[in-house]
């Protein structure tokens, strides 16, 4: 059994919690200055309770940090100012050289992670790929789960970078997706373009209205991820204004946070006030 930290139990970082349970492992949480929800979602899964980050770690003998990106390098600086000694996992959606420069931080303890697909709740969904020389333990931890865990080899920002290109694709065309759609409305021509679309790229008017419901709630962290994948592209010699275009669409969506899904046509009207 190994006893597991994770910070913070999003919607994400419950899910892996619990898929970690079900292979009989100790999920730990830490409820200082945690909302809400937050409690609610440790407490449902059975998570066990600290205070404090102190505590936690005492017993902890691997931390999965799960949180937004751009708190990414602090929640490792906290950890590591508390002299950890364990497998530190970082599963964020950050760019390799955020990645890397957590991996100094923590040193040879220190295990790249990214996830792709939804909270790992049913059979087939989410994949999670690994990196680092120490990834293969904590593909063990997972093995067998809905989180289906994938070792990509000692390299250290090598999960982190998949994750930038697949989501590069995903979440950018999303953006892509609301961006146009708003400036069909601006332009007093949205039916004719959906009409259009459904004779030539009937795809893309499907997804262009489950893309609202399917974004909504969670744009106020996809603008800091595609400006790590801005600066991914940028660290590469590669054209990086798009994704940056792109975290201002998400970032003027912000409000849709913590709301019910809301439809194409609410996100299309908030872009355009």
């Amino acid at each position: 059994m190994a006893h597991v930290l994770v910070l913070h139990p999003g919607e994400m970082g419950s899910s892996l919690g619990a898929c970690l349970l079900s292979n009989q492992h100790h999920v730990y949480w830490v409820s200082d200055k945690r909302s809400t929800a937050t409690r609610q979602r440790a407490e449902s899964e059975g998570f066990s309770e600290h205070l404090r980050l102190e505590s936690a770690l005492e017993g902890a003998d691997v931390v999965l940090s799960i949180c937004p990106p751009e708190f990414a390098e602090a929640t490792a600086e906290s950890v590591v100012a508390q002299d950890f000694q364990g497998i530190y996992v970082d599963a964020n959606a950050t760019s390799p050289m955020t990645a890397g420069r957590i991996s100094a931080l923590v040193g040879e303890n220190y295990v790249d992670g990214s996830i792709i697909g939804p909270p790992a709740r049913r059979a087939g969904a989410t994949r999670m790929y690994l990196s680092g020389k120490k990834a293969s333990t904590i593909r063990e931890l997972f093995t067998g789960t809905f989180a289906q865990p994938t070792d990509l080899g000692p390299e250290a920002t090598a999960a982190s970078a998949l994750k930038m290109c697949y989501a590069a694709y995903t979440k950018g065309t999303s953006a892509l997706l609301l961006n146009i759609r708003a400036l069909a409305e601006a332009n007093a021509v949205t039916d004719a373009l959906l009409t259009e679309w459904s004779i030539s790229q009937p795809e893309l008017q499907t997804r262009s209205e489950r893309t609202g419901p399917s974004v909504s709630r969670k744009a106020w962290r996809f603008a800091a991820e595609m400006r790590e994948i801005a600066s991914t592209f940028a660290a590469n010699q590669l054209p990086n204004g798009f994704h940056e275009g792109a975290a201002q669409v998400y970032d003027r969506l912000a409000a849709f946070k913590d709301e019910p899904p809301a439809p194409t046509s609410e996100l299309v009207a908030s872009l355009l006030k």
